[in-house]
Order: C-alpha cells, then structure tokens, then sequence
C-alpha cells in the first residue's frame, strides 16, 4: 500500500512529502503567499497601536519593568490575533467536516456555535452531496500539492442557485472561508487544486483529479453565511503558476545568483588590542 502523505515546515513554508519517493512539493498556500499584500503592513501597524491605545496601563506597567518585553507585547499583537483566528478557523473546519460527512453533532462550544448553525443551514439550503472531503490536491506536473475542504455535487438551475427539482448537477471543488471577508487569492488557492494531476487519498491511494463544472467558496462567519461561485480558469491558474515561479526564486534561485566577490577593497587593519579585548 502506499504511504502517507506527510507534511513538514521549512523556512516558513508548509511541504508536502511522499515517502515512497521522498517528493517534496511546496503547499499551494505558501505558493499563494507569494502575492505581494502591502496592505499587511499597515493593518500590523493598526493592530499594535488598537493594543496600545486598549491597553495603555498594562503596557504603562510592563514598561516600567521590563521595556523589551513591552515592546514585544506590542510588536506581537497581529500575531496573537491571527493565532486566535487559526484556532477558531481550524476547529470550524474540522466542525464542518464532520457534519458534511452526516455525523450528528451535539453541543459545542459557545464560540463555534454560530458557525455549526450556519452550516447547517447551508446543507438544508443547498442540500450539497459529498463526494471527496479533506484529500490531498497533488501535481507532478508544475511540483505542488494542497490539502482542499472538499469535492461536492450541487443541482443548480440555470439562474446558477440551488435548484433541486430541476437542476443539473455540478461537480464543484469548494472552500470553506472564516475569514472577516472573502478574498481574491481564494480563486488562485482553488484553481491549483482543480488543476493538480491527482487526488492522495490519507492512505496513500490515488485517482486522476476530475473534470470540475466549477468552484465555490462558502463564506462563513457568525454573521451569517454566502456560498459564491469562484473562477478556476486557464488565466487564473497562470497566475498560480506564475507564484509557483516566484516561490522557487524566493527559496532556491535567489540564493545562487551573486557569486563571491573577484575584487574587494583591503580588509580593515585589526590591531593586537582589539584582538585581545
């Protein structure tokens, strides 16, 4: 049987492992992440002055005992924010799968709530069919691999909304999102998957990726919830490609473009003092 496909962590990045073949491929989320965001910075300079400004005698406080530690409070906020957001993504997701997979759910957490009853509605809404959750997106061809939420048939009618007397069925590669919004970069996330050359199952079983009628997004949020077409298409997944160019400039190609100087000027005179201090 083959193996499992593993993942590990280099340099920032998330990689995904064959351990027949010891195939490295980066994740079509740290190939995404290649795309330019300036916009980060400034909200990380917002996110450290809303901490300052919400907080001011607490840091007032630390600062009197320790002023690097007040400054890492602060220079830390976006950070501690975005793990609070991983941590309420990551255990929707995994709410979502098993109620996707028709596992009864009983309570759970206050804070999860919102995004159980929306999902809920969502299924009784669209009353979508399961057919692949939580493998593994894998290309040979251009050397990436991704884990995607799921492969779902959908019968829509021809306005594109769930029609389910008359419709026709789709075969839709989605995403769910628990994101404050919805963002451009999911089309490039998802047109990777749908144009990857295999599905890897977790026991390290494969099948050709499908032919998809489309893509789709469900945003989800405890405000509520918008299940919203994506495009998947050639000009978008070139633009994918184009990141996946970058991502080997960035970690490989970089490091081997200036070679050792053929010319330099005089190395600065060490006297016997500053080699004995």
């Amino acid at each position: 049987m083959p193996g499992t496909i593993r993942t590990i962590q280099r340099g920032g990045s998330r990689w995904y492992v064959d351990p027949a073949t010891a195939i490295k491929y980066p994740g079509v989320t740290s190939v995404v992440a290649m795309l330019p965001k300036p916009f980060l910075v400034w909200w990380a300079a917002r996110m450290t002055a809303e901490a300052a400004v919400s907080n001011l005698p607490a840091v007032a406080s630390i600062a009197e005992r320790d002023e690097a530690g007040a400054v890492d409070y602060l220079r830390n906020a976006h950070s501690r924010y975005t793990k609070l957001r991983a941590r309420v993504g990551s255990e929707a997701h995994d709410l979502f799968e098993r109620m996707i997979r028709g596992e009864a759910i009983g309570r759970v957490h206050p804070d999860l709530e919102p995004y159980r009853e929306g999902f809920a509605e969502f299924l009784d809404v669209v009353r979508p069919e399961l057919v692949r959750a939580e493998d593994i997106a894998w290309s040979d061809s251009h050397e990436y691999a991704g884990s995607f939420d799921a492969i779902l048939r959908v019968r829509l009618g021809e306005d594109g909304k769930p029609d389910h007397e008359n419709g026709v069925w789709h075969l839709l590669i989605v995403d769910w999102k628990t994101s404050k919004a919805t963002y451009p970069d999911v089309a490039l996330q998802m047109s990777a998957y749908a144009h990857a050359d295999k599905i890897v199952a977790p026991d390290g079983s494969s099948e050709p990726m499908p032919e998809f009628d489309g893509a789709a997004v469900l945003h989800i949020t405890p405000d509520g919830w918008a299940f919203k077409p994506v495009r998947i298409d050639r000009e978008v997944f070139d633009v994918f490609l184009t990141l996946r160019r970058v991502f080997t400039w960035d970690r490989e190609t970089s490091k081997s473009v200036i070679g050792r100087a053929i010319a330099e000027s005089a190395r600065r005179l060490i006297t016997g003092t500053q080699r004995r201090a």
